[in-house]
């Protein structure tokens, strides 16, 4: 009797459920996003409301704003410049997505390794490129124009808003490429046919037919060059200062000149973060109500013949790519082995010295770099994990209100780098946390900031499983987390690989997000470029550029070995 007492007190044992551990760490992962996103992002309506003095709700902070002309001027001019960075956008991207989707052109890689190598180049070292190229006294271009034709006044001046829209262009026009070629991949060729048999020739077959039935695509890729434009700090500090003209984001930096002002920073930020959340909004809505399908395969596709047009779109991708990639990397790496940079690079004039110098004697230069390897490491693995795992409980609906995390991971999509860095710097840099001038804060707003990129992704792959397998780990006694581990993970290992790689690459060349959270003792690469080009240090400039450049290269070629040519060019 005793023994079917104890048999029966195993089973009933056995059938009582066990708790999961992993519903404590999803709640933990809630609990990390309120901390990154929530706090910091809610000191910037705080902030922006608070009297400087007492404490106290006010208003004066937008009123102040409202009522200086100089930042009102700097907002105009930041219009002006993302209107012309999108025009000049739109004219060196959507050509080439027509020509690699659409046309049986030759020589169409040149066309992904200039959208490639421009999404590779850093912007601060792409703006130094076009300094040293068209500065207006000593620019290289200036020069061979003055030997040739003898006159004093500069053939160009890189130094001007239209020459800041123009190089901005040149960093964010594979955002246009993408877009319009993942749009144009989708539309048959059944209605281009009929146009030809109709009499329509290849052009006016694109004007009537291809372009509008992708215009929703483009024109959210449209709105995203103007969110970029306005939120970039590095180029327009590199050429808009100089040019004695401020922007937005180089107005921002005036509000921490001594002594702080805090309130209005924050004030000044809010219509940029309105203006963002917006034109987000308009471009979600222009992707749902499209005419052509984001998902599912396009129909049947024929190579449209352009006949002799081939020749004037082959010669515009070249130009595209030599402006964009070949001309300012040269540039760089011709001046990191001169000694300096606006002779002649005769044999007197070349030297190993540049490179010597960061890698061995300048120890400023060297742990920037180191900074700038680990910190793009750190963040990535930790980005890709907790993407990883927010997407994880969001498609499978682990916890309740897990929409309110999904909402939480792509909410600082709607903040610009240097709104971001502003947050942190409010919410971390002083007590109780004490966080300025460590790694850990400039780490942390790394992994807000770049958030989304892995949550969409990892969303994406999560949501093209089918549950069943993990409920086949669960039923025989396997916890979520092993089902996340031992099945999730590795049937998207490749995707989470070309996340972490996605990542690294941009963290790599962040310029915006650590402004206002470095030191002395954690500058990175693109901080101290900006330091480094105040001091006319070009040449050793060049070198550190030509280092990060190769070790983001080498990254990106591991990653197109093993996902594929077009990881980095493909929008999910």
């Amino acid at each position: 009797m005793a023994d079917i007492t104890n048999v029966d007190g195993l089973r009933s044992s056995a059938r009582r459920p066990k708790f999961d551990w992993s519903l404590v760490i999803f709640g933990l992962l809630a609990a990390i996003l309120v901390g990154l996103v929530v706090y910091p992002m809610s000191r910037l309506f705080i902030e922006s409301v608070s009297d400087p003095e007492t404490g106290g709700f006010t208003l004066g902070n937008f009123v102040a704003v409202a009522s200086r002309s100089r930042y009102l001027i700097a907002y105009w001019h930041t219009i002006q410049l993302a209107l012309a960075t999108v025009v000049m956008s739109v004219a060196m991207a959507l050509p080439m997505a027509w020509v690699v989707s659409r046309t049986d052109i030759p020589g169409r890689s040149i066309f992904y390794f200039g959208t490639l190598g421009a999404f590779i180049m850093p912007p601060f070292l792409g703006a130094i490129g076009w300094i040293l190229l068209a500065g207006p006294n000593a620019g290289w271009i200036n020069q061979i124009w003055t030997s040739l034709t003898g006159l004093e006044a500069p053939l160009v001046n890189i130094f001007s808003l239209w020459g800041l829209a123009f190089v901005i262009a040149l960093n964010v026009f594979p955002l246009i490429f993408i877009f319009a070629t993942s749009a144009l991949d989708l539309i048959s060729s059944e209605m281009e046919e009929a146009a030809a048999i109709h009499g329509a020739g290849p052009m006016r077959t694109t004007w009537i037919i291809t372009l509008p039935l992708a215009l929703p695509a483009i024109l959210g890729a449209i709105m995203l060059v103007f969110l970029e434009t306005i939120a970039l700090y590095g180029t327009p500090a590199l050429i808009a200062i100089p040019a004695r003209f401020n922007v937005a984001t180089t107005q921002l930096t005036t509000f921490f000149e001594y002594p702080a002002k805090i309130e209005l920073a924050m004030a000044f930020s809010v219509p940029l973060v309105l203006i963002t959340v917006v034109m987000l909004g308009g471009q979600r809505l222009l992707l749902r109500g499209g005419h052509v399908a984001v998902s599912g395969k396009g129909g049947a596709r024929t190579a449209m013949r352009v006949g002799r047009w081939k020749w004037l779109f082959l010669a515009h991708g070249i130009a595209v790519t030599l402006l964009a990639v070949v001309l300012p990397a040269g540039i760089l790496v011709s001046t990191s082995f001169q000694v300096a940079w606006a002779k002649a690079p005769t044999l007197s004039n070349l030297t190993l010295d540049n490179y010597y110098a960061i890698l061995f004697e300048q120890a400023t230069v060297r742990e920037a770099m180191f900074n700038t390897v680990v910190f793009a490491l750190t963040s990535a693995t930790a980005c890709t994990v907790l993407g990883f795992l927010t997407a994880y409980v969001v498609i499978r609906k682990l916890i309740p209100y897990s929409p309110a995390l999904a909402f939480l991971a792509v909410a600082p999509v709607a903040v610009p780098g240097i709104v971001l860095a502003i947050c942190f710097y409010a919410a971390f840099a002083g007590p109780p946390f004490s966080l300025y001038g460590s790694s850990m804060i400039i780490i942390l707003a790394f992994i807000t900031r770049f958030l989304p990129i892995a949550f969409v992704s990892c969303a994406s792959g999560i949501r093209s499983l089918n549950p069943e397998l993990e409920e086949a780990v669960r039923i025989h006694g396997g916890s979520r987390l092993r089902a996340l581990s031992e099945v999730v993970a590795p049937v998207l290992k490749k995707s989470l690989l070309g996340i972490w790689i996605l990542v690294f690459v941009i963290c790599s060349r962040e310029l915006s997000t650590a402004m206002f959270l470095t030191s002395h003792q954690n500058r990175v690469i693109s901080i101290l470029t900006l330091d480094m080009s105040e001091q006319g240090d070009y040449e050793t400039l060049a070198a550190m550029g030509v280092v990060l450049l190769v070790v983001t290269s080498t990254v990106v070629a591991i990653g197109m070995r093993s996902l594929g040519r077009d990881f980095m060019l493909r929008r999910n």
